[in-house]
């Protein structure tokens, strides 16, 4: 029996019911433009340990924890203890990882399910990379170690409940007191940020200006709820944070966390890394609706010797290596010499919107099995929509294109 022949129907004694199990996860590797041919050996390792992490230890269990709004915290421990929450980023006795396999890693792990995705995205993206960039030395020798083995969970407060899109606009504050700081405000969709270990606060200071703070979450003051009744990324916590009188020491400001402009430096970095998540998620897609188009008939014959089944599954195919293409280029850019903010927008900009369009169309195709978590695609159409919108809006992103295109700002 190969990957796509369907399993033995199911009997029922006195029913005629004979619908198959569905086997729709494993891998195909679509690349029809050959784009990741003669892949570095040190990407590809990384790559291949994501993947048999998402096979055997991701998928077996992921429904059931997203059925129920769960976060399985093994499965964060387990990226550490596997180095794959780096996101390339060099950290003192790990080794080195490399832009390629950090996105080839964001694409597996997204691949598998969006809430694991973004426990890389959370953990490594935005937590250890605001040490790593913005940090002191003593900083980042205590935090950069136990981040990237998840001994310690990180998040990253930024956004608030009035400030989303807005957030250069944000309110949260940290005053000056003898020996340290005392911090003020709310914050509202924090990943990671109700389940201990630290939090990068970003709040503005006696000078106005925007600074990080390292604020454990045990601190007396720093009260965090878990935000439920989501419909996306439910395998993740997401929390709603009060502030009140939260004290830290002199040693708990980022340094080089002066302004918003360093703030933007983090966020602009895992634009890139958002958008080799899309791609996860689209391969995703894509393959499931390969997959079930072999193995579900219809009318005599299985879905796929369908004219129209095809050419759905050939526009997919387009999108995806279009997308592919896209991603492999920028990649190679920021590798040389960098994305430019616009050229990280268009990355996180164009992924996004053909994720959204490559899982539609296979929802679609699977008909009534595409809304069962248990079929797969259903998990990944509703976490694109989360992915579409963090880190930065597919409004936000068009006006920073916008304005490099016309010189032009349409910011309100």
């Amino acid at each position: 029996m190969t990957t796509t022949d369907a399993a033995p129907p199911r009997t029922h004694e006195g029913v005629g019911v004979r619908e198959p199990e569905y086997r729709l996860s494993e891998p195909l590797d679509p690349d029809m433009a050959g784009v990741f041919r003669g892949l570095p050996a040190q990407a590809l390792e990384y790559r291949d340990r994501a993947r048999r992490f998402v096979q055997e230890e991701v998928l077996p269990v992921i429904d059931g924890y997203w059925d129920r709004a769960e976060y399985p915290l093994q499965l964060a421990r387990r990226l550490g203890e596997l180095d794959l929450v780096r996101d390339g980023i060099e950290v003192p006795g790990f080794p080195d990882m490399g832009l390629l396999a950090a996105c080839l890693v964001q694409a597996e792990l997204s691949r598998g399910d969006g809430s694991v995705g973004t426990m890389m995205g959370v953990q490594g993206g935005l937590t250890l990379r605001s040490v790593s960039l913005l940090g002191s030395p003593e900083q980042k020798e205590h935090w950069l170690p136990k981040l990237a083995r998840v001994d310690e969970f990180g998040a990253f407060a930024l956004t608030e409940p009035t400030h989303g899109s807005d957030s250069v606009s944000l309110e949260t504050r940290a005053t000056t007191v003898d020996g340290g700081y005392v911090l003020n405000g709310e914050k509202k969709w924090i990943g990671n940020g109700s389940v201990g270990g630290v939090t990068v606060v970003w709040a503005r200071g006696d000078d106005d200006a925007v600074h990080g703070y390292l604020v454990p979450q045990s601190t007396p003051g720093y009260t965090a709820t878990v935000i439920e009744g989501k419909l996306a990324l439910r395998a993740l916590w997401q929390a709603h944070i009060r502030l009140e009188a939260v004290f830290v020491p002199t040693g708990a400001r980022l340094p080089h966390a002066r302004s918003f402009k360093d703030t933007a430096r983090v966020l602009k970095a895992t634009r890139l890394g958002v958008a080799w998540s899309a791609l996860g998620h689209a391969t995703a897609c894509y393959e499931t609706a390969v997959h079930y188009s072999r193995q579900r008939v219809q009318f005599g014959r299985p879905l796929a010797a369908s004219q129209v089944v095809q050419e759905r599954l050939a526009r997919m195919l387009s999108e995806l290596t279009q997308l592919q293409t896209l991603l492999m280029s920028l990649t190679r850019l920021e590798g040389e010499e960098g994305l430019s903010g616009p050229q990280a927008s268009l990355a996180k900009y164009s992924a996004t919107r053909s994720a959204r369009s490559i899982a539609a169309n296979a929802r679609d195709l699977l008909g009534g099995n595409g809304i069962l978590i248990g079929n797969r695609v259903a998990r990944h159409f509703a976490d694109i929509e989360a992915v579409h919108t963090y880190e930065g809006t597919e409004t936000v992103q068009a006006l920073i294109l916008g304005r490099d295109i016309t010189g032009l700002s349409a910011f309100a």
